[in-house]
């Protein structure tokens, strides 16, 4: 059984350390260092993917941290964005809401000793690339003093209804989750 701290689950941690930063540099204004922090995770974390799998390194910790990585930089980008209204409040709360739906629904499958398996959906993954792909977008525009409006206008849109069916689609899962293991008790 390989060890749970190996070289990808460091370079996991050090992706969450970046969030701090991230969330510092928004606010400070340095949007273009914001930025490229974000480009910067991106790469790490297709790094410790390939070499986690390139070299047999996988390990539970590392596949609990890597998307909790992956949403605390999400989550903290629109949040701090939201709040200091650049970006619309209703999309950071939208975002965070879907995850805290996800999250506890988890939570609270584990505390009625009925844990959900969790396994991403297409829709889950391609709200997760549109996410990231909004949120780089959005930082370079503002590192580079660009206007916002048209990227809001037709980005965020898309960004909301892939949030809403992501979501709709892990409830669904859930409650039929949580229907089957009622069932058969």
């Amino acid at each position: 059984m390989p060890l749970p701290v190996n070289l990808p689950n460091i370079i996991t941690i050090a992706r969450m350390l970046m969030v701090p930063l991230t969330v510092w540099l928004i606010i400070a204004g340095r949007h273009e260092l914001a930025f490229f922090v974000f480009i910067l995770a991106g790469v790490s974390d297709g790094v410790d993917g390939f070499i986690a799998k390139r070299f047999n390194m996988r390990t539970e910790l590392g596949a609990w941290l890597d998307p909790l990585a992956d949403k605390l930089l999400l989550v903290s980008i629109y949040v701090t964005l939201g709040v200091m209204d650049k970006l619309p409040a209703w999309l950071a709360i939208l975002v965070v809401s879907r995850d805290v739906l996800i999250m506890g629904g988890v939570v609270l499958a584990w505390l009625l000793d009925a844990p959900v398996r969790m396994k991403p959906l297409w829709t889950s993954k391609l709200n997760t690339t549109v996410q990231i792909i909004f949120a780089g977008a959005f930082l370079f525009f503002l590192g580079n003093d660009w206007p916002v409006d048209r990227l809001v206008i037709y980005g965020a849109p898309a960004v909301a209804a892939l949030t809403i069916v992501s979501g709709a689609l892990y409830l669904r899962d859930w409650l039929r989750h949580m229907t089957d293991v009622n069932g058969a008790h």
